[in-house]
């Protein structure tokens, strides 16, 4: 089924000089099993740096982004779930799942050995059109805009079910590592969950803003021992959301993880994390890892950001300026989120 006739559309593609550029495609049916949207809002995360990269003429430029809002006009053959043409629905970094691997065979949907990733392996959302497998699609409630539910695709799912994964208590002490992108929404999750919240981020310029999104505390972490010590004498904590990119900033942190207590890292960097061997047997901190989610636990997180008042704070910039929107993130300027509205 099809809602519009055969036509081209604008999107911004990696140049075979690794530079962002803005070109025009034809727009395609969408084959077996995907159904194509027309973009409505594409958040700009960190991980669309990968395929920013210089490539030969030879190689096709890839579409970046994985935050992606919009409303299905074309639904290709064999799709299933009930998706209709004119409803809004998102996709996020993971493109769809397999359904045969072994990860899959036992319902972990999120490690699928054959799935892609949204603008890395499949053209992403900094375009008005977007093809997508339909087992990627995620529903989107009605109470929010495009533009505030993109963010919540990746950045939000990724924070929200760190803080899941690692079984803690409402009451616990949660420390977000990093006020940024990731972490200006693993405050808002981990306060609105009833946890003893504390912001971690180098100087003070975020301190404000880091309590106006519900952190009970906030530490500077210029100087690492300082702030060991000052999270120590807040009692410790039970968690440690690392969503900055930074081994070595996240390890210096673990002599304040109380006994039991965890380390999730979701925010990925070329650097190890090392962790003394004493800690991980004499008291028990685990060190985890945590990426994004299945379709269905974005839209559950959708859902509590709606009930919770969980918001992703934004940047907005047409698709034209989006090597200036990806820039701007890059060089950690931005409050919190870029999003592009083709």
């Amino acid at each position: 089924m099809t809602a519009v006739a055969a036509q081209t559309y604008r999107a911004i593609h990696v140049a075979p000089s690794g530079a962002l550029e803005l070109t025009e495609r034809p727009l395609l049916d969408p084959p077996t099993g995907h159904v194509r949207l027309r973009v409505e809002a594409c958040g700009i995360c960190g991980t669309d740096a990968g395929p920013v990269h210089a490539h030969p003429e030879s190689e096709p430029g890839i579409v970046p982004g994985h935050e992606v809002v919009g409303v299905i006009d074309a639904i290709g053959a064999d799709v299933t779930g009930g998706w209709t043409i004119g409803q809004r629905v998102g996709v996020g970094f993971l493109a769809g799942h397999c359904g045969y691997c072994g990860a899959c065979r036992h319902g972990d949907f999120t490690h699928c050995h054959n799935q892609t990733q949204t603008g890395i392996g499949v053209d992403g959302g900094y375009a008005e059109y977007l093809t997508a497998r339909s087992n990627a699609l995620v529903a989107i409630p009605d109470e929010f805009t495009s533009v505030e539910a993109a963010p919540l695709l990746c950045a939000g799912l990724t924070t929200y079910n760190a803080i899941l994964r690692a079984n803690v208590r409402p009451g616990s002490t949660v420390a977000v590592q990093g006020i940024g992108g990731l972490g200006h929404l693993a405050v808002q999750y981990a306060a609105k969950m009833g946890m003893n919240t504390i912001a971690i981020a180098r100087g003070a310029g975020k301190e404000q803003a880091a309590r106006d999104l519900g952190a009970n505390h906030y530490v500077d972490a210029s100087d690492h021992d300082e702030a060991v010590a000052a999270l120590r004498a807040l009692g410790g904590v039970d968690l440690i959301v690392a969503s900055a990119a930074s081994g070595a900033a996240s390890s210096a942190l673990v002599p304040a993880v109380n006994t039991n207590g965890k380390l999730v890292v979701v925010g990925a960097s070329a650097d190890p994390i090392t962790v003394p061997t004493g800690d991980l047997i004499g008291r028990g901190i685990q060190i985890m890892g945590s990426l994004t989610g299945r379709p269905i636990e974005n839209e559950e997180n959708l859902a509590f950001s709606l009930r919770q008042g969980v918001r992703p704070v934004i940047e907005q910039a047409p698709l034209d300026h989006a090597p200036a929107a990806f820039a701007r993130m890059q060089s950690g300027q931005a409050r919190f989120r870029m999003v592009l509205v083709p």
